[in-house]
């Protein structure tokens, strides 16, 4: 691999490979944007944060407690990250499995974006562990044995990771020129996608079971035997709801990349994206109405987060789902980015509900994260755009493959 890569190298513009990684890690493009002066100076005093946190405790700059051992880190930072990074196995489902290759043209995008949420959201599991050593613990079963769900998510969580990032791999071998190592690689993408969407709907429901062992923690409005299900169900609409925010920002931070034919695909994408998340924003809704008869929790919604619940339900799932039937039957691109902004909030609401607000409602003394916690969560949110767009301008994401993989087709 070594040899090819150097070779190909040497053939576009002579310098060997050791230079060439040099030189595609130097920054292309503009310094002074408004993302980069906002998110510099964040990331600077994020990393300084954790390194405090890892020199002199978790409790000196968060709000945790031995009550409240979970909190912001764990219910945004995990538990909604991985949400939203479903849409690389439902993405991948379509395209490989049931063979919609319209969408063919967002694979290699979407899975990055979802191979970098689990690994920074993996490490963001680092910071919120009071003894980040013992990670190993749930991969190996320590302690608590093989039977809990703690050990199957973390094994997922693994195995995901690799999944992906095989997945993505030709593209990385493209980049590289590598190939020999393209073609081993490409023929292993099959058996990646099948692992990976069977890993997905193990760890987007085991998510939810961790949270079971909290009934008497958890408001009865957000907490059911069926929230593994309400998880996966709401993985799938929350995950293309990301595609449909993030794909609408790339079409126009990086224009120029994307080829005129999958331009013009982009409306037709957006809308048949548009119909698969009010089906399954219908299905989860139905459910959840299913939940609530089933537990009689009607004394509940007269308080005041019953409104609350009410106010998640109605403005944050029913109102998405029919503006997203109102777009696909009118074609109206801009309702359906409308309807992914507010599905996103109303993922990010749901889960804050069932990890954060609603967990402890009834406690004395509520938690509420410090400002050191939103900037951490905000460095590690940021970092993974900068990593992105760093992706996207070096790799064949967006823009076609190089001539030599087209030629081998």
């Amino acid at each position: 691999m070594n040899n090819t890569v150097a070779a190909t190298a040497r053939d576009n513009d002579g310098r060997p490979v050791w230079r060439f990684l040099l030189d595609e890690l130097k920054p292309k493009g503009k310094w002074l944007t408004p993302f980069n002066i906002i998110s510099i100076p964040v990331i600077l005093l994020g990393f300084a944060l954790i390194v405090i946190r890892f020199w002199k405790g978790i409790g000196a700059i968060t709000n945790l407690t031995q009550e409240i051992p979970w909190g912001l880190w764990i219910g945004f930072d995990v538990v909604t990250g991985v949400a939203f990074a479903g849409g690389a196995y439902v993405l991948t489902f379509m395209v490989y499995i049931l063979k919609m290759d319209k969408y063919h043209s967002i694979v290699r995008i979407t899975v990055l974006n979802g191979f970098l949420a689990y690994v920074f959201y993996a490490g963001a599991l680092l910071l919120d562990l009071g003894r980040p050593w013992n990670v190993i613990n749930p991969i190996i079963g320590n302690s608590f044995g093989t039977s809990s769900v703690l050990f199957l998510v973390a094994w997922h969580f693994m195995l995901y990771m690799i999944a992906e990032l095989i997945e993505f791999s030709p593209a990385i071998a493209e980049w590289l020129g590598a190939r020999r190592a393209r073609k081993i690689l490409s023929a292993m993408t099959m058996g990646a996608v099948i692992f990976g969407i069977t890993l997905s709907t193990l760890h987007q429901s085991g998510l939810g079971a961790l949270y079971l062992m909290a009934k008497d923690k958890i408001h009865p409005l957000w907490y059911s035997e069926f929230i593994p299900i309400l998880f996966l169900v709401s993985s799938v609409f929350a995950g293309l709801s990301m595609v449909i925010f993030e794909g609408s920002i790339s079409h126009r931070v990086f224009f120029r990349q994307i080829s005129e034919e999958n331009h013009k695909a982009e409306k037709g994408i957006l809308k048949g994206l548009s119909k698969i998340c009010a089906g399954a924003m219908f299905a989860y809704f139905f459910l959840q109405v299913l939940v609530f008869i089933h537990d009689k929790n009607w004394n509940l919604l007269n308080t005041p987060m019953g409104y609350w619940f009410l106010v998640e339900m109605i403005g944050f799932v029913l109102l998405p789902m029919i503006l997203f039937i109102y777009s696909y039957r009118n074609s109206n691109i801009l309702m359906v980015r409308i309807a992914a902004i507010l599905t996103m909030l109303g993922i990010i609401i749901n889960r804050l509900n069932v990890t954060v607000i609603g967990f402890r409602w009834d406690a004395s003394v509520h938690y509420v994260p410090s400002w050191m916690e939103i900037v951490v969560t905000l460095a590690v949110i940021f970092t993974e755009i900068w990593i992105f767009r760093w992706v996207i301008n070096r790799m064949p994401v967006l823009r076609e493959s190089p001539s030599w993989v087209r030629e081998e087709k």
